[in-house]
């Protein structure tokens, strides 16, 4: 787990802050979620964990308080589940979505489905094996969180955001430039 991970809202500049939550990954399941680390209060569990546990009181209440976000494995079919992500977007502070390697690009769908279909306003975090090389992609479909691979430097990764000064096509977080850039 990264200490600290780049937060880059809609409207605003990238900075780092630091990382309350824990990634869990749903093995040795015992019906409830398992000790954080040290200092952390927070759990973002598997979505699929939560299909089958989200109605047990200890976890809805924690949830309801704000501790409990989900994340979406690559190969999670969110459009069947519309209706449990419907519920879910008043419960859970944040939603991530997994990247299992690189250059597995599903989770950018993922991002994008959640921002234009289920009109996800809170935050999107990017987790697992993400790159510095795929910020300017997540920020374009609306992750405003990446937890960056450890091996990744976070000030580099800071200035990628500053690479581009003209947009040259739609995105989430901002409409095309309609000046070209000189």
């Amino acid at each position: 787990m990264n200490q600290q991970i780049i937060y880059y809202p809609k409207g605003g500049k990238p900075t780092l802050i630091a990382n309350e939550w824990q990634v869990w990954d749903g093995e040795r399941d015992e019906g409830s979620i398992p000790d954080l680390v040290y200092g952390l209060h927070k759990v973002l569990v598997p979505f699929h964990w939560w299909i089958t546990h989200h109605k047990n009181s200890d976890i809805a209440d924690r949830a309801n308080k704000g501790g409990v976000g989900v994340w979406f494995a690559a190969d999670d079919d969110i459009l069947k589940h519309a209706d449990i992500i419907e519920e879910g977007k008043n419960r859970w502070p944040v939603i991530a979505a997994h990247f299992p390697i690189f250059r597995d690009g599903r989770s950018f769908s993922t991002a994008a489905l959640l921002r234009d279909r289920f009109e996800w306003q809170g935050e999107l975090r990017a987790i697992g094996d993400v790159l510095i090389d795929q910020l300017l992609q997540g920020a374009r479909v609306g992750f405003d969180t990446f937890e960056l691979r450890p091996d990744q430097n976070l000030e580099i990764g800071l200035k990628q955001f500053d690479l581009y000064g003209v947009t040259t096509q739609n995105s989430w977080r901002a409409t095309r430039s309609t000046q070209a850039a000189i």
